[in-house]
């Protein structure tokens, strides 16, 4: 082999591999600066609060800070878009949550980001379960009884935290697989939906645990059944909707770590890792608690198989509940 041929094929060998290895160096090198976890709701929810609670040791595991970035608007488009459009090097992060991977493709004419090409999923990081309440007043005390009450009064107020929102489509999941006619009320968030059924403007709701827990301990209302299809360890003689009288039901919430796409292998995996660390740490464990959800930790691709099936799922909701928001 001549001189220059030779150094011909050692130049293509280092084009062919300097992808590679520069994947390799900066995973190994990875962080060498603050991550910043982008939030798409405002402060103060369940998402936002298990944001920092995993952050903080995130941080404190890999050397580098991690800032929480609250990023609210439109059903959360604005933080996902936001994410979905930065540099693939795992510096921006998204704690995305099922209204922005699975509702709002269906729920949106016209969504600037694709769930499923946009993004390069890291890992389900924790789930939670809704639980169907009603007013104390109410004459029900099982799923069966509500189901017959609404029957024999049609029409029966229901509130959620907004259209096209997770607990405007389980409920409406719940009519369709009861049989019975309610309306829907929309709120703006969670927040004003507890005075709303404490007061009787509404009758019924699904809702996460620690926004009625207290009230349920007072008397003012009444838990039904779970959403999830088991019974949750924080309320384990509450029902799940299935076994309560509608088989087949189930809603699970679900909040996972996402990356631009492109993001590289080793930077993914290495996220993979460290966030997983840190959600078998009983002390972490012990922190979401209060928030009633609970740590998962899956591996990117269990993470990314989810996504398409819970798309269609929702889809199917949004459909049968006419809800649309553009």
């Amino acid at each position: 082999m001549t001189e220059s041929k030779w150094a011909a094929a050692v130049m293509a060998m280092l084009v062919c591999t300097l992808p590679a290895i520069t994947a390799q160096c900066l995973a190994q090198g990875f962080p060498s600066r603050a991550i910043r976890v982008v939030v798409p709701i405002g402060t103060g929810g369940t998402m936002d609060l298990a944001s920092r609670v995993i952050g903080k040791m995130l941080g404190e595991n890999v050397g580098q800070p991690v800032v929480i970035d609250n990023r609210a608007g439109a059903g959360g488009i604005i933080g996902t878009e936001l994410v979905a459009r930065a540099p693939a090097d795992g510096y921006t992060l998204l704690l995305a949550g099922t209204p922005q991977l699975a509702i709002n493709p269906a729920l949106y004419a016209k969504l600037p980001y694709d769930p499923i090409k946009d993004f390069a999923y890291i890992t389900l990081a924790v789930t939670g379960p809704l639980f169907l309440t009603v007013n104390a007043a109410l004459p029900v005390h099982s799923v069966k009884d509500l189901i017959a009450y609404a029957r024999s009064n049609p029409g029966l107020p229901y509130g959620s935290a907004g259209n096209g929102n997770v607990h405007h489509l389980g409920m409406e999941l719940f009519k369709m697989l009861a049989g019975v006619q309610m309306t829907h009320i929309p709120y703006k968030g969670a927040s004003p939906m507890v005075p709303a059924i404490i007061s009787g403007d509404i009758k019924a709701m699904f809702i996460a645990l620690p926004a009625v827990s207290p009230f349920v301990k007072t008397g003012k209302l009444r838990m039904l059944a779970v959403s999830e299809a088991k019974r949750s360890p924080r309320m384990p003689d509450v029902p799940t909707v299935a076994e309560a009288g509608v088989p087949g039901y189930e809603i699970t919430t679900e909040m996972g770590f996402v990356a631009p796409a492109g993001t590289p292998r080793d930077v993914v995996e290495k996220l993979n890792r460290e966030i997983i660390k840190v959600l078998r740490t009983p002390e972490i464990a012990q922190q979401l608690v209060p928030l009633a959800i609970d740590p998962v930790g899956s591996t990117p691709e269990q993470y990314a198989e989810t996504i398409g099936p819970n798309i269609e799922k929702y889809r199917k909701l949004v459909m049968i509940s006419g809800a649309r928001v553009d």
